[in-house]
């Protein structure tokens, strides 16, 4: 039984990159039952980092395999907001970012290990007509096979402008946009077709054409849900925005 215990080790160490957490259900499929895991983790050849999440101990958690298992724990989860954009070289000009936005379906927290590890913002948002495993304008990272999933910059930017208001600075949020010159306008107006947020559409709107953006010009506001005839008026620390149809 050791010897078996330990080839099975063997060969997990062997498949297990390190800074890569696993699960149980990833471990049952090469062998390990959850008693030879938990059997595992006090020998010391595993860390339990959380309840049924692994890793090899000793070495550093890695984000992109780290965020593969979360996204498998949470449905409809991603990278969004403020992390996609600045992923993708849209950000202020002095960055200072430092927290990472995951957005989902749920209403859960983040597991502690991943926090711990990963100093991160969760934000349960229905943003767009959409189903969590059919989400819009979210898709692999660089469209690599094994990468994490992480909103397009299209995407990123309502998931952004959906903040203001709340707990995201308009200042700062005009000064990303300002960056975003280079989306692609036929997506950025499927995405708007399909929010659910008043704000976010006349907000997107309002600094695209104030900042005299090319995507702004490109799109048709008449077939976009801008709500009704009366101004959308939030009061809030940063001051009243008012966003006119």
């Amino acid at each position: 039984m050791a010897t078996t215990s330990h080839n099975k080790l063997n060969a997990l160490y062997s498949a297990l990159l390190g800074g890569t957490p696993v699960t149980s259900a990833q471990l049952a499929k090469m062998g390990i039952s959850a008693d030879l895991a938990v059997h595992y983790a006090k020998s010391g050849w595993l860390t339990r980092l959380g309840r049924g999440v692994y890793c090899r101990p000793g070495e550093p958690l890695s984000l992109h395999p780290s965020l593969l298992v979360l996204q498998q724990q949470i449905p409809g989860s991603h990278v969004g907001g403020k992390t996609a954009l600045d992923w993708y070289g849209v950000r202020q000009y002095v960055s200072q970012q430092s927290v990472l936005h995951i957005y989902g379906w749920s209403s859960t927290r983040l597991p502690g290990w991943f926090v711990q590890n990963f100093p991160s913002e969760y934000h349960r948002k229905r943003l767009f007509s959409e189903k969590p495993d059919q989400l819009l304008n979210v898709s692999r990272f660089e469209n690599r096979e094994h990468a994490p999933l992480v909103s397009t910059p299209e995407r990123a930017l309502l998931e952004l402008l959906d903040e203001v208001g709340v707990r995201q600075p308009l200042q700062e949020a005009r000064e990303i946009t300002e960056g975003t010159y280079s989306l692609r306008a036929e997506e950025l107006s499927l995405l708007l077709k399909n929010c659910t947020s008043v704000k976010t559409v006349r907000l997107c709107l309002q600094l695209g054409q104030e900042l005299s953006l090319p995507w702004a010009a490109k799109l048709d506001k008449s077939v976009l849900p801008t709500g009704s005839a009366r101004p959308w008026i939030s009061k809030s620390k940063d001051g009243t925005l008012v966003l006119k149809p």
